[in-house]
């Protein structure tokens, strides 16, 4: 695999596979057009040299095949205004029309294929489909990190089809792995994980392996109130996986054997319901009165934490510390969120992955605050699980 850096696409047909699952309004107008944006770069690098380019993408969970709202020509008018210039569109990707449209492409020219997931064989990972497509051009460019945990056709198949100086990294996905396997492979100490959200169930495998490089793992969110009730806490009618109370106190077990502290909020901001205008109270989470739920971390939880980051060299963040989206709930992840900044403006190296942490630094205007903020969610989530990326592996072959 070579580097894009050092890559000359003059006369090149550049395959390159993005990430354009983007969200659109009710008239199919694109609403955040940050994916497109991430991957403007590596396109332009190609245009700029010299070639051509054929873009390939998913799109949404289509069932039965083609459907209209997953159609990737909503987007086209988006694409043609970020990249300054028109894109064709081939309403298939591997039948004659994409073959004449791929072939026939010009020097600083874009065309996009329709949504891979149209194809069956795409999520089958087709070895067949995969060498038709990279029948389409002569250099395959992988820039999609948010789809590197899926062994598909037209993100990690069709890299057999290319020879190892054919086929790269784009920017953003070479940005994306250099920061995970910054934190994964050569933290500086300490390094302390974040982590948030819902269910102790989606971070069991996170946790464990983060128990064999991190110093301290700070729980907040839904998910620390199992904790709480694993110890023979009261946690009134907060979110709990009563089912996983045992795994629970395991990973409280295994952190104390190899000695990384993990840190459970003190204090809750709780409610008697869920919703903007509830009542509130701040409450031990050893002692949440019954009907009352923890939304958020309470003061004495938000001062020991940022204490801890402050103090850091490294820092992941994946999962907020409540319901940030309700402001009366945002206070807890907001102040993490500065600590993270401050953090990073002091010297420590910070990354930020998984839907909601980058939500919560976006809404609280912070991203340019911390060293880099991640654009996939499920395949940074098993990154730091330890797993291999077919995405990632089938390029390094």
């Amino acid at each position: 695999m070579v580097n894009i850096k050092d890559y000359n696409f003059k006369g090149k047909k550049a395959l390159i596979r993005v990430d354009f699952n983007v969200p659109l309004n009710d008239t199919m107008e694109v609403t955040d057009d940050t994916r497109i944006r991430a991957a403007t770069p590596t396109i332009q690098k190609v245009l700029n040299d010299g070639g051509s380019v054929i873009l390939m993408s998913h799109f949404g969970r289509p069932k039965k095949g083609p459907e209209d709202k997953y159609s990737l020509k909503h987007i086209l008018p988006t694409v043609s205004k970020l990249l300054g210039r028109e894109v064709k569109f081939a309403p298939n990707c591997i039948d004659a029309e994409a073959v004449v449209a791929a072939g026939t492409l010009k020097e600083g020219e874009v065309l996009m294929l329709e949504n891979t997931r149209f194809d069956p064989e795409e999520e089958e990972g087709d070895k067949v489909y995969a060498s038709e497509l990279a029948l389409l051009g002569n250099v395959y460019i992988n820039d999609a990190f948010g789809s590197a945990h899926r062994a598909h056709a037209s993100t990690a198949t069709i890299a057999e089809n290319f020879t190892s100086d054919n086929k790269m990294f784009g920017y953003l996905m070479d940005a994306e792995v250099s920061a995970a396997e910054k934190v994964l492979k050569s933290a500086e100490h300490p390094f302390t994980a974040i982590l948030g959200g819902a269910k102790v169930s989606d971070k069991i495998e996170m946790i464990e392996n983060l128990l064999n490089i991190a110093n301290n793992i700070i729980v907040g969110g839904g998910m620390a109130y199992t904790f709480f009730k694993a110890q023979g806490g009261q946690i009134g009618s907060s979110l709990c996986e009563d089912e996983k109370l045992d795994l629970a106190k395991e990973l409280l077990k295994k952190a104390k054997k190899k000695n990384v502290t993990i840190l459970l909020p003190f204090d809750s901001v709780v409610a008697d319901k869920f919703d903007a205008n509830a009542n509130t109270q701040i409450s031990n989470n050893m002692e949440i009165p019954e009907g009352w739920m923890g939304l958020d971390i309470g003061e004495k939880a938000i001062a020991a934490f940022s204490e801890v980051i402050l103090n850091s060299k490294t820092i992941l963040w994946n999962g907020p510390m409540g319901v940030f989206e309700l402001e009366k709930f945002e206070k807890g992840t907001k102040s993490i969120a500065l600590a993270i900044a401050e953090a990073t403006g002091k010297g420590a190296y910070s990354l930020i992955g998984g839907g909601d942490s980058v939500a919560a630094i976006n809404k609280f205007h912070l991203a340019d605050k911390v060293s880099y903020v991640s654009t996939g969610g499920g395949a940074m989530l098993e990154f730091f699980e330890g797993k291999i990326l077919p995405g990632i592996a089938a390029m390094k072959k």
